[in-house]
Order: structure tokens, then sequence, then C-alpha cells
């Protein structure tokens, strides 16, 4: 098995194996069509994640000079088929060629050799035929199975059969919504949210309510007062890197609104798709302080792939039929090719490998945010995903947005995530994980060349 030799740690880890792959195939050490170990192989060899050789690979076939083929394995290429590395490309504000700070996701560069690989084990065993064919009663226990465990990263105590498997976090909270709630009903949620629960209410014609938040989220007694006069029938709540302002809710303040929402008969909607960012899970769900009236919401979509679509909710008992009977009205089921390579990377730990790597890149590039914003109001966590700039006054969000649009960087006005426009915004969310690091860089520095304008209408 080829093994890379290298030393020093002037470089990321990846980097390095990959310029030893590239090296061995200069030399000759690896000949044209040499089958590479596989992830797990090298990376048990060398002592790193999966991640880490995936990454590497995806950089060595960026190089030209490897490549992939689903359920065979990785290969080296012939000479006369290997393309010249590219030279880096940065944008450099050309209007058809944005750098895009818009869409909050994962870093890909190290996902596709074990996406990959896992089609092509999963094309060769015996859980085959049983993807190709429909699930019953809510998806397949194995799978219920693998998201308990998923959950059980937040939540100990979470049974199996209180799982339901969902096509993705939106489509859990279609399911959740229409389930719990009936229309014209009152749904509480932050003052500046998810665009995506805006977006619910109305198509589900449900009311929709935003309440203060500060920098710690959800304001109790906010929260309070709102239940006091207006009679809600549900709460959507995100209290950990609360998108799109980065809040993270502390304990006492996720047993009061439990609490509350306890003396009010508010169901709780507990949206934790960025839950698995806390490396040390110091935080319990608020789901955890009014588990009898909550339904807890994660997916895979944001810690590992925007296109592996499957979805947890995690429900009392006695909401499980509505909840399931709604999935199967929706979409009748979610994927179960899908749903089993979920599991596969549940059950295996690579789930839990590709999040510490996801974990240590957003660490890298929330420090880059702060070195070229840090002089202006920033809210930042050390492994968050996006940060949430408030705008110094003469801006507002919509021109800034726009702006910075024109300037070849695309951001996310403030606006966007108010759940009622009768209130105003002065802040726009960055998303940091989508181009590459010298394009991040790139990025927000003309972005703190825009801030930095004496006069916005000069840009124009």
């Amino acid at each position: 098995m080829w093994v890379p030799q290298y030393s020093g740690h002037a470089q990321p880890v990846y980097l390095m194996i990959a310029d030893a792959l590239e090296q061995d195939i200069r030399s000759g050490r690896l000949s044209p069509e040499d089958r590479l170990p596989t992830l797990k192989e090298l990376a048990e060899a060398l002592k790193v994640t999966p991640g880490t050789v995936g990454r590497a690979y995806d950089e060595a076939a960026k190089r030209g000079l490897v490549v992939g083929e689903v359920g065979r394995g990785t290969f080296v290429l012939p000479a006369k088929t290997r393309t010249a590395p590219a030279a880096a490309q940065i944008n450099t504000g050309n209007h058809s060629a944005q750098i895009d700070l818009s869409i909050i996701k994962p870093n890909d560069a190290n996902v596709g050799m074990w996406l990959r690989d896992s089609i092509g084990e999963l094309a060769q065993s015996a859980d085959l035929n049983r993807v190709l064919d429909y699930a019953t009663d809510g998806g397949h226990a194995v799978h219920k199975q693998a998201g308990a465990r998923w959950v059980q990263r937040s939540l100990p105590e979470a049974r199996w059969q209180q799982i339901v498997l969902t096509s993705g976090a939106q489509h859990g909270l279609l399911v959740a919504i229409n389930s719990l709630s009936n229309t014209h009903d009152l749904i509480l949620c932050e003052e500046h949210c998810y665009p995506g629960i805006i977006s619910l209410a109305h198509s589900l014609d449900r009311r929709l309510m935003g309440v203060q938040i500060d920098e710690y989220g959800l304001v109790p007694e906010a929260f309070r007062a709102a239940c006091q006069e207006h009679r809600p029938a549900l709460l959507v709540c995100v209290t950990t890197h609360q998108n799109p302002t980065n809040s993270i809710m502390p304990p006492e303040r996720r047993e009061a609104i439990a609490q509350i929402a306890r003396e009010y008969d508010v169901f709780i909607i507990d949206d934790d798709i960025y839950g698995f960012l806390e490396t040390h899970n110091v935080h319990k769900p608020i789901s955890a302080y009014a588990p009898e009236r909550s339904v807890y919401l994660t997916s895979l979509s944001k810690s590992i792939l925007p296109a592996l679509r499957i979805g947890y909710l995690y429900a009392p008992p006695e909401t499980l039929s509505r909840l399931s009977s709604m999935v199967r009205s929706s979409v009748w089921m979610p994927s179960p090719m899908m749903a089993q390579l979920a599991s596969n990377l549940i059950n295996s730990g690579t789930g839990e490998q590709l999040i510490k790597v996801q974990q240590q890149e957003a660490a890298v590039r929330q420090q880059m945010a702060r070195e070229i914003l840090g002089s202006y109001q920033i809210s930042s966590q050390p492994n968050s995903f996006h940060i949430w700039l408030v705008l110094p006054q003469p801006w507002n969000c919509d021109e800034f947005a726009n702006l910075a649009r024109a300037q070849g960087v695309t951001v996310v006005s403030g606006s966007q995530f108010l759940a009622q426009r009768t209130t105003a915004s002065r802040g726009v969310r960055i998303a940091l994980m989508s181009p590459s690091r010298a394009e991040l860089s790139f990025a927000l520095t003309k972005l703190a060349s825009l801030l930095a304008s004496p006069e916005p209408r000069l840009f124009y």
C-alpha cells in the first residue's frame, strides 16, 4: 500500500499528502493506473481523519494527477491525460464572477472522496436491495436507529422509536409546523430569523410574529409578553449559532423559555441545525428542558453536505403519528438510499470526523474575518460558519448588500431575515465556508474597503 513520506508542519496535512503524492507520481514511485489506498486505509496508516485524506485526494484531482471512479477507487492518471495545475483564480470584482458569501454551508473540499467511496460501497453491499424499494412506517428502523445516534450527540437519552425521518431540515420544519398548528394560528420566532421560516409560515397560511432578541438570543420577558397578549400555538427557536445573529443562548435562558412555553401551552420547534458546531456540547438543547412539548430538529445538510437531504425530528410519542402522516402527505418518504448513506456515515464514525474537519476549517475562517473586519461590530463564534456584521452609519443593510454585489461579493441584507417588516435591520450576514481561503480573504478585504468609504455613493 502506498504511504506518503512527509515531514514538517509548514502547511496543512492534506497539502503535505497531496505534495508527496505528486512527487511520487513525478518520480515514478507511483505508476499510471496504480490504485491508491481508500480513505480509511490511508487515514489509519497516517493517524489522520478520512476527511483529511479525502481533501488531499481532491487536491491531487484538481492538479490533474488522479481520478476517482465510483465503486472502484482512486487511480493515478497516465501522463498523457494529466492536466497542468490550474493557476490560482481570484475574483477581481468582475460583475459576472461573484464571490458568494450568501449561503451557509459546509466547506466541500473534504467530502468528495468520502462520497465516491460510500456510493461505491453501497452499490456492492447487501443493503442495496432494501434501499431501492419503498420504506414503510416513516422509514426503516435501521435508519431511525442511526438518526437516534446522531440526535444523541445533543440528547443522550433519545430513543430511536421517537425519530421521524425527513428530507432535510426545511422539510422537517414544514412537517412540524403543519402537524402542530392550524391555519391562521400564530407562530412566534426571533425578530431576525431564518428566511425559510418566513416563507413556510406564509405558504401554510400561518401568522408569524418576531420576538425581541439580544446578544444572547430570544428575550424571555418579550416571549412571555407575546404569550400573554397573543396566545401563540408554536415557537420556532434557534438557540445555538442563531441564524443570522450568531447568538448562543445561555442555559438559564433556555430553561426560562421552556418554562414559559409550559405555562402558556406553547409547543416548541427546537431548530438545532447548527448545534454540531459546538465543540464541547456544553449547552443542552431547549427541548431537553421541556421534552413533552418540544420537537427537536437536526439534519446533515449543514454539517456534512448540502446534497445529503436527510433530517431527523425527535418528538414526544403523542405527536409521532401526526408527524409521520405529514411526511407521507408531503413526500411519501425520504429517499431510503439517501438515508442509508447517512446511516453509514453515522455508524462508521465518519460523520464525527467530518464535523471535526468542518469545525477546524471554520475556526481558521473566523480568525480571518476577525482580523479583516475586527474594527467593526461583528457577532461571531469560534467555530461558526457565518458572522453578523452590524453596519456603521450612514450605511443601511440593503444599500450595503447591493453595493457589495456590484463590487463582486454577495452577502445577505438583514432585511431578508425580518419576521415582520415593521421593524428595521442594520446588519448583513456573511457566510464564510463556500469559497477558497484566498477568495474569502479577498472578498472580506473588499467589504472592509467598502465600509471604510467616507461616502457610500462614491461606489455607484
